[in-house]
């Protein structure tokens, strides 16, 4: 029960965020997801960090943040689905993002 009012919460924050805090936290949160996807899935993070490499990124700064979440990811001892980390890390960065301002 705990979980569900806590996943409820997380996006009353969201709604105070705006379009484009929103949409990087979502962005972060699915390379988050992504990297522990490859964790589970039993490649090392050398592997990880060199498809990342070989993904085209809109902006310049999304590839150096994507290699930091995902070494973060790596770096965890966290087993949850990629799903649950998808969730953890928005719901974080949305604080963050509120905590910010």
């Amino acid at each position: 029960m705990f979980a569900l009012l806590a996943g409820g919460s997380g996006s009353a924050w969201a709604r105070d965020l705006s379009k484009q805090e929103r949409d990087l936290c979502t962005w972060g949160a699915g390379i988050a997801a992504t990297a522990q996807q490859y964790k589970l899935a039993g490649l090392t993070l050398y592997g990880a960090r060199n498809k990342l490499q070989a993904r085209r990124f809109p902006q310049q700064w999304m590839r150096i943040s994507a290699l930091g979440i995902t070494e973060q990811t790596y770096d965890s001892p966290s087993r949850l689905r990629p799903e649950s980390v998808r969730q953890v890390y928005y719901e974080g960065c949305t604080r963050h993002e509120l905590a910010r301002r």
